[in-house]
């Protein structure tokens, strides 16, 4: 049987048009995939005085991933990931990052808040399948108070901050050590006061004039802590939970917990206070760290986009065992 020969510009259009509305269908069909864990929040260190922004991201395996910040004046792009050879061809599921944290004589604060405006953030990315996958996340700029110590051990002075020289002869101001007894079983309990404000209403208070010398973070009697109202007036979300840390300092030796909201208080082991004592210079500093829910907020398309974990608060402190008196 002798085929018939078509003329070249119609098999052309036929295999050009045929695909085109194949793949129309498919990507007009397409639903996007949603990663499993999307964050996006604000740390603040209350004790060194600095601000970040972390993010954390987990799914499918994914080869290009990007956050968007809030529509209107103020949209941008505030990372763009591409991979590349091997690392494109296996995919990545996870990524967290944190920014650098400047203190705040070299990045005010407010400028700070400038660069990452309240409202929805975006995660979009793209699979090794090429599919899309994205999570929306809400971040606020109510920031919580970070969390006061009310006592180690037996003490229940709080003994602020002291002034030491640094390496180039240079005052500083750092965070004096409580001095303290462990109990029959060589424990130590610290304990503090639930988080039930944003750092703002608590700290937006006029404060008393500063003595001469004296420095802003210095507390006392007379004259109590003072601290920049940081983020926006608001009510605070539940707290999720809060992370007790105790560490020594040149060494692996940590121990980390983190408990439930109710919880205020939590024990250092006498076997962290025995390795400080026999491999450090005996002084266990800790950490505690308070995380609230991010509220609630709604996308462009006026779509909910629900609370979830959001912006934590950290208090640095440190004690040592007061030496036995002959």
């Amino acid at each position: 049987m002798k085929l018939k020969k078509l003329p070249i510009y119609a098999i052309t259009s036929a295999l050009m048009t045929a695909p085109t509305v194949s793949l129309a269908w498919y990507w007009d069909n397409e639903e996007e995939l949603e990663l499993e864990e999307a964050y996006l929040y604000f740390e603040l260190n209350d004790t060194d005085g600095d601000l970040g922004i972390h993010g954390k991201a987990d799914g499918d395996a994914w080869k290009r991933m990007t956050i968007e910040g809030p529509d209107g004046d103020n949209e941008r792009t505030l990372l763009r990931i591409n991979t590349r050879s091997g690392i494109r061809r296996q995919g990545l599921t996870e990524l967290f990052f944190e920014s650098a944290e400047p203190t705040f004589d070299e990045l005010d604060p407010e400028v700070f808040f400038a660069r990452f405006p309240q409202g929805v953030y975006e995660w979009e990315g793209l699979t090794i399948e090429y599919e899309e996958i994205e999570g929306e996340v809400f971040l606020s700029q109510i920031i919580p108070a970070a969390p006061v110590v009310t006592g180690v051990g037996e003490e229940t002075e709080n003994p602020g901050f002291e002034i030491e020289l640094d390496d180039e002869g240079e005052e500083e101001v750092v965070k004096a050590c409580w001095e303290v007894e462990a109990d029959d079983s060589g424990n130590v309990v610290i304990s503090w006061d639930a988080v039930e404000m944003s750092h703002y209403d608590m700290w937006n208070v006029t404060p008393q004039p500063l003595l001469p010398g004296e420095d802003l973070r210095y507390g006392g009697e007379d004259q109590p802590e003072r601290k920049i109202p940081l983020g926006v007036s608001g009510d605070l979300g539940d707290v999720v939970y809060y992370e007790f840390v105790a560490e020594i300092d040149d060494t692996e030796y940590k121990s980390t917990a983190v408990v439930p909201p109710g919880t205020t208080s939590w024990t250092v082991p006498a076997e962290i206070i025995t390795l400080a004592e026999e491999e450090g210079e005996g002084e266990v500093k800790f950490e505690i760290i308070v995380r609230v829910e991010s509220g609630d907020g709604y996308d462009d398309d006026g779509e909910l986009v629900e609370s979830r974990p959001g912006n934590q608060s950290a208090v640095e402190d440190c004690f040592e065992i007061a030496e036995e008196e002959e």
